[in-house]
């Protein structure tokens, strides 16, 4: 539902005059009100589960969604992605928090199995949006509103997997397990905590900053430095997504096996040749290098996700969080950001510049070694 913004990005560029940085803020709009809420909530549900959120964050999705296909305006275009971010950011601290309860103590597989569904979702948001919206041309927004049917189809599974989850907080009756779950001690001081998390973020900014610019422009900039149409431009950020959601399946499984500072380490620092090659590229290898590019980069994320979760078990929802809402906030200031680049100094500048951003990866060296606990049996 949400990369359905994403694929009407050129039908709202046409119908409303936008310029890219327009573009960017629609981004910014939705990232930001999807990363906003997000470590409030998980804080406040760390004391106070709060199952119905679930379904509820998707109800806010639909009415965003149903709001988009009839804006008449730029303005309502901003509110609808605004609902839809919200939906977003009141999900994931709880959804979450069960993707870790429901793990049998693979926590990383189980991340990677969560984002997984998200980013299989993003991928085929575009190709749906080709088949359901884009081919109606101009006349093509109104039918957003068949995306209504995934929301609502969505909030019904949702309501059996909020029964489950109370079902299972009601099962623990022994309390000092629920202290332990709720209020558990600190695992490491604060100090190396403080600047393991900042380095995280550090590398969080570099992954997210350079994935928004191709999941915001990649669709513009194989336009306009390859003459490809618009259908077959959303067919290829498609292709990019899908090895977005190989790369995040990989990279939860692989650093439950080899330890996920390596993980984190290879999928940051390692696609840097690969994006610095990038803009100097024929369409062929434009879409090979995208794909290695999507897969690498994307196998960071759960990796981070459950590195911040086993470094702080007492904080599971404020912790993931933070870091679901930090990585829609820096994609949100990214593409403002670059929308503005590439409305003064055009796309393939923004390729040339990002293509750096991955060399940050080598701060992966100061974070230290972080096991998961021992599981309660």
């Amino acid at each position: 539902m949400q990369s359905v913004i994403l694929a009407l990005y050129p039908l709202l560029k046409g119908e409303f005059d936008l310029g890219f940085f327009q573009i960017g803020a629609i981004t910014l709009t939705f990232q930001l009100t999807a990363s906003l809420l997000q470590p409030v909530v998980g804080a406040v549900t760390d004391k106070h589960p709060f199952p119905a959120l679930l379904p509820i964050g998707v109800g806010f999705s639909l009415s965003g969604l149903l709001l988009l296909a009839v804006a008449p305006s730029y303005p309502l275009v901003l509110l609808a992605v605004g609902l839809i971010g919200c939906g977003s950011s009141t999900f994931h601290p709880e959804s979450s928090r069960v993707a870790r309860l429901a793990s049998g103590g693979r926590y990383g597989f189980a991340q990677s199995v969560f984002q997984i569904g998200g980013n299989v979702g993003q991928a085929l948001g575009p190709l749906l949006a080709a088949f359901l919206v884009l081919k109606h041309g101009a006349q093509g927004r109104p039918h957003v509103a068949w995306f209504g049917l995934l929301a609502l189809l969505a909030i019904v599974i949702l309501l059996q997997v909020s029964r489950w989850y109370r079902a299972h907080l009601e099962e623990r009756t022994d309390e000092r397990e629920q202290e332990h779950l709720m209020t558990a001690a600190p695992r490491f001081p604060p100090r190396l905590v403080r600047r393991t998390i900042g380095v995280l973020l550090v590398l969080m900014f570099s992954k997210f900053f350079y994935l928004v610019s191709i999941s915001s422009f990649y669709t513009f900039y194989l336009i306009h430095q390859f003459g490809a149409s618009t259908g077959a431009a959303a067919k290829l950020l498609a292709v990019f997504l899908f090895a977005v959601a190989a790369g995040t399946l990989i990279g939860g499984a692989l650093g439950d096996r080899i330890g996920r500072r390596r993980v984190i380490w290879f999928s940051i620092l390692g696609c840097a040749p690969f994006t610095l090659l990038l803009p100097h590229v024929g369409l062929g290898l434009t879409v090979a290098l995208s794909i290695v590019i999507g897969l690498t980069l994307a196998s960071a994320f759960p990796a981070i996700i459950v590195y911040a979760q086993d470094m702080l078990t007492h904080r599971i929802g404020m912790v993931s969080g933070l870091f679901y809402g930090f990585s829609f906030g820096m994609g949100g200031l990214g593409a403002a950001l670059l929308g503005f680049v590439a409305d003064h100094y055009g796309i393939v500048f923004v390729y040339q510049v990002c293509a750096f951003l991955p060399l940050l990866g080598v701060l992966a060296v100061l974070l230290p070694d972080v096991r998961p606990p021992v599981t309660l049996q």
